[in-house]
């Protein structure tokens, strides 16, 4: 194994985590039983101080040392955990590597849609799906950002900006590191709908001179207060300044009390998932990016020279001020100094000013977890390259492979789709690697588009509409056939802007083979005339016979088979031409049907 590969860079970080978690955790242990020597030290001082035998100041040193252990011990408990969800994204890593991750990460099953035109045909999501194999966004965002990329192409300007994104973000393995450990948090305890939409609230009750109104009335209360402590609560006309003071305050906090505790109740589930959306901010914030879309991204995430993380931390403070009304003292004067009342417009005068802005902050983590998801993949699989954007009509791949099977059983298939050529009929056996082929043309074909490196040596090609009709089912929910399925995806296909590219496979099996003759070449023809590309595959054989008469436009091309000691061998090579045997009587003869 060269030192310099993914593998091996993985395995020596998994291992240096490891000896960290370790490390940490003798420590923890070590602060454990010194809290349980200070606690017997403490029980000893205060029974001698009991007795009088040991001077009550004296418990201040056990007391702080003990608080001191506590602290330790809270900040090992983060430290360790940390390490673990370190160890957790270089276990996945070298997982993806050794083609051990399926059920291992995120399936993307929210994502899935039975009407989109090739995601359910090409094993986009779901379990072992691309998706799994990409994603290690660990936030509901970067998740869904990812999953848009994947069911729709980008415009070429974007593509070749996420290219230049990728390739920066490819290398930085310890930001990628820490944004699986920083942003777990976040990820799993966070609703960012929720988030944005209290964010997108209404200014409330700030109206402008409310909170300086709200600033000088505690002003006055507390110097009343203060003058009327100070002749001993006996002055009478300090009494009466105390008793209007208090109408005039105690009438302002009343009116605006429905709005306040509105205020003060909602603020609390969205605080802590901002507080925690910080964490996620201060890693970004700390890198510095050279690539225009990763500079926009970043600069998105300061506002007139602050950081994100920094306006958050401001919310913070003033959180906790709200929690200190449990404290005896300010539970007494709270009212006094309208307390509450001052949190509450302070609270939602941040929410005025940076409220719109959560949802950019949102936006910037989500494309920065999809660009980190595709820079990964790139890592990893430094052999693929990116492809390249061409006008026109075209799909132009040499050696293509499929992403989701390993490279010692991945056999690779050239495929050229370019003026005149626009149409390959593949015939060939069952299990030849006829539908194989097309949904490796396929998944490129999404990789590509979606920004991210492809599994072939060479790749060329338009940004295209997608098709695929390769795995039609019935539905008994919608009452159709397999049959209606199939030709209600075709109508989809045929639907698609120009320029598309469609995959079929065994075009219109579901009917007689009069009728499936007939409509496969009026289908064929119909994509040709709107400037489509494509790929059939076929059992039919007079699909091959369009090829022919379509010229130049179209080519024959089928996978073959061997029978060797009554054993079917497979290469899976696609070959110039027509097929010229079956295995159908074959393969029913291998698992014993009398034929």
């Amino acid at each position: 194994m060269p030192p310099d590969s993914p593998l091996a860079i993985y395995l020596e970080r998994l291992a240096g985590r490891r000896q960290d978690l370790q490390k940490a955790e003798q420590a923890a242990g070590r602060i454990a039983w010194l809290r349980l020597a200070v606690m017997a030290a403490l029980a000893w001082a205060v029974w001698q101080t009991i007795q009088g035998h040991f001077p009550l100041v004296g418990l201040s040193v056990p007391i702080a040392a003990f608080t001191a252990l506590v602290a330790g011990q809270s900040r090992m408990t983060v430290k360790t955990e940390r390490f673990r969800r370190a160890i957790r994204f270089h276990e996945r890593g070298i997982a993806r590597l050794d083609h051990k991750w399926r059920g291992q990460g995120s399936s993307g099953e929210r994502f899935v849609d039975p009407k989109h035109p090739y995601t359910g045909d090409l094993d986009i999501f779901g379990r072992g799906s691309l998706f799994e194999l990409l994603s290690t966004a660990r936030t509901r965002g970067g998740e869904a950002r990812l999953a848009s990329w994947l069911s729709s192409a980008a415009p070429a300007d974007v593509i070749l900006e996420r290219h230049a994104a990728i390739d920066e973000l490819r290398g930085m393995i310890d930001l990628r590191e820490e944004l699986a450990v920083v942003a777990d948090d976040f990820g799993v305890a966070t609703d960012p709908e929720r988030l944005v939409r209290w964010a997108g609230e209404s200014g409330g009750p700030v109206t402008g001179a409310l909170r300086p109104a709200a600033f000088l009335m505690s002003l006055v209360s507390g110097s009343v207060l203060g003058w009327l402590a100070s002749t001993g609560f006996l002055d009478i006309n300090a009494r009466i300044a105390m008793i209007a003071v208090g109408f005039a305050v105690g009438g302002f906090a009343l009116w605006l009390r429905p709005k306040i505790l509105d205020v003060l109740y909602s603020v609390h589930e969205p605080a802590r998932d901002l507080d925690l959306l910080a964490a996620v901010l201060r890693v970004l914030e700390a890198q510095t990016f050279q690539s225009p879309l990763l500079a926009r991204v970043h600069d998105g995430l300061r506002t007139n020279g602050h950081p994100a993380s920094r306006r958050i931390a401001r919310l913070r403070r003033w959180m906790e001020l709200l929690d200190s009304r449990d404290n005896v003292i300010i539970r007494v004067l709270g009212p006094v100094v309208l307390w509450g009342t001052q949190i509450g417009l302070a609270l939602e005068q941040w929410r005025a000013e940076n409220g719109k802005l959560v949802a950019k902050w949102l936006d910037a983590v989500s494309e920065l977890e999809a660009l980190s998801s595709l820079a990964g993949y790139a890592w990893e699989n430094p052999a693929d390259p990116f492809p390249e954007l061409v006008e026109g009509s075209v799909f132009d791949g040499e050696e293509l492979g499929h992403a989701l099977l390993p490279e010692e059983r991945c056999v690779r298939n050239s495929v050229h789709l370019e003026a005149p050529l626009r149409l390959l009929v593949v015939s060939g056996s069952n299990m030849s690697g006829k539908s194989t082929l097309l949904r490796a043309t396929g998944m490129n074909t999404v990789l590509a588009l979606a920004g991210a490196p492809v599994r072939a040596k060479r790749l060329r090609l338009s940004v295209l509409a997608l098709g695929a009709s390769i795995r039609s089912t019935d539905s008994l929910e919608e009452g159709h056939s397999r049959f209606m399925a199939e030709i209600l995806r075709l109508k989809q296909i045929l639907d698609l802007p120009t320029p598309s590219l469609y995959l079929l496979d065994e075009l219109l099996a579901g009917t007689n083979s009069h009728d499936r003759a007939i409509g496969a070449e009026g289908l064929v023809r119909a994509l040709l005339s709107r400037g489509a590309i494509g790929i059939t595959t076929t059992h039919d054989l007079s699909l091959a016979r369009v090829a022919d008469e379509l010229g130049s436009q179209a080519a024959n091309r089928h996978f073959e088979d061997r029978l060797e000691s009554g054993r079917l061998v497979f290469d899976y090579k696609m070959r110039e031409g027509v097929v010229t045997r079956s295995n159908a009587l074959d393969l029913m003869r291998s698992v014993g049907l009398d034929v």
